[in-house]
């Protein structure tokens, strides 16, 4: 067995903190790589233990997945019974989650923690604490909402260190009263695949799924990890300017989304290609002109990775947690709101195709920070890194 271990836990709430869990993953294994020779490299599990802990944490992760696809506009209810009663500082929650914590922990035996979810972070903490294994475990935070106005349950003063992705949510803990010394300001988790090369070039990509490889804009409709959303109207809007484009319609973990729009596809004028979740969304963002999408943080940010525009359905309000991306993105220019369908005729009519520049405000231009993620991870952990074979994978996935 390796002599040191790294677990990475999250929830499937929605698909971004499994996104960002498989991300920094990816991320500690790239930099074991440059680790000195002769020292072991660490073993590195993810697990989605909220939902695992207790079935009535099961039921809540299904509930947010229920709304999120079928009724977003009963997100904000959630949210305020989330932030009000705060399940993730309850005794009573804790207690039901204890038993499965407590063996988890004892089975692991993990050198560092990574929490990449609000609603695990305290009780981890609690557990970690109970069992005499503060001194043993290090734990960290990994925030993966872009902006200031996020989860309360981020915020735990007993993580060892929370890493922020800008200084809009480090302020935002400072007010919370986390301590200085245990933040960290490094930039969001996105996955070292957006950062490289396509391995599959744009215009075969188009070609295998039967599009124009070249003359077309073609636009990607994300219905996100639950296949929610506006998406069908703002796929039908599209119809006024069907002679200048082309659809990849992605509808997520929603079976009757995919049947619906594969229906859908057959009577539009639009050439539009329908497919489930996609495990290679790297490639199909370098193979599209502009990203529709709801406003979740991942995979706006994997957008802004690969330098590629964005349309963010605000057609329902955003969940408060993710109206501070929407607004983040659209002043830096990165992203246009579609707050009803046609709008996306005019933001189709305006696209030039060339990719974006990226802004140096609020870490908007740290596109590898997953890196630097993962060395603060492997420091905690007691390794000693090697800033120069650092620099060099950054330098080199940098590259698009």
């Amino acid at each position: 067995m390796p002599s040191t271990s790294i677990c990475l836990f999250f929830s499937d709430t929605g698909g971004g903190h499994r996104s960002a869990a498989l991300a920094i993953s990816q991320g500690l294994a790239d930099l074991s790589e440059q680790i000195e020779e002769g020292v072991e490299r660490p073993e590195i599990l993810c697990e989605n233990i909220v939902e695992k802990s207790h079935p009535l944490n099961r039921y809540f992760v299904d509930m947010y997945n229920f709304l999120l696809r079928h009724c977003q506009a009963g997100m904000k209810y959630y949210y305020w019974a989330i932030e009000n009663f705060k399940p993730n500082d309850s005794q009573v929650g804790y207690r039901l989650a204890r038993p499965y914590l407590f063996e988890l922990l004892d089975e692991l035996d993990a050198d560092v923690i990574v929490s990449i979810h609000p609603m695990s972070n305290h009780y981890l903490a609690k557990a970690l604490t109970e069992m005499g294994r503060k001194d043993k475990t290090k734990l960290v935070t990994v925030v993966t909402d872009p902006n200031g106005d996020f989860w309360r349950g981020w915020a735990c003063p007993d993580v060892d260190l929370t890493l922020v992705p800008n200084d809009l949510g480090r302020d935002r803990l400072l007010y919370w009263g986390i301590e200085p010394e245990k933040i960290k300001v490094t930039g969001m988790p996105v996955h070292p695949d957006f950062l490289k090369p396509s391995v599959c070039p744009p215009a075969d990509f188009k070609k295998h799924l039967g599009l124009d490889p070249v003359n077309k804009k073609t636009i990607c409709i994300n219905a996100g990890w639950a296949g929610g959303g506006n998406m069908l109207p703002i796929y039908k809007a599209l119809e006024a300017v069907a002679s200048e484009i082309q659809v990849v319609f992605i509808c997520g973990h929603n079976i009757a989304l995919y049947e619906r729009i594969k229906k859908e596809s057959v009577l539009s004028p639009i050439p539009t290609a329908v497919l489930p979740f996609h495990d290679r969304m790297a490639d199909l963002m370098s193979a599209v002109d502009l990203m529709v999408t709801k406003a979740g943080g991942l995979t706006t940010f994997e957008s802004v990775a690969r330098r590629l525009p964005m349309a963010i359905d605000v057609i329902t309000p955003p969940m408060p947690q993710e109206e501070g991306t929407v607004n983040l993105l659209c002043n830096n220019k990165l992203a246009k709101p579609v707050k009803k369908p046609e709008d996306i005729v005019t933001i189709v009519k305006e696209l030039d195709r060339k990719r974006l520049d990226l802004p140096d405000v609020c870490s908007l231009n740290r596109v590898d920070a997953v890196y630097d993620i993962s060395t603060a991870i492997l420091e905690l952990a007691g390794y000693k890194m090697q800033p120069e074979l650092h620099k060099l994978i950054q330098f080199n996935s940098g590259q698009i």
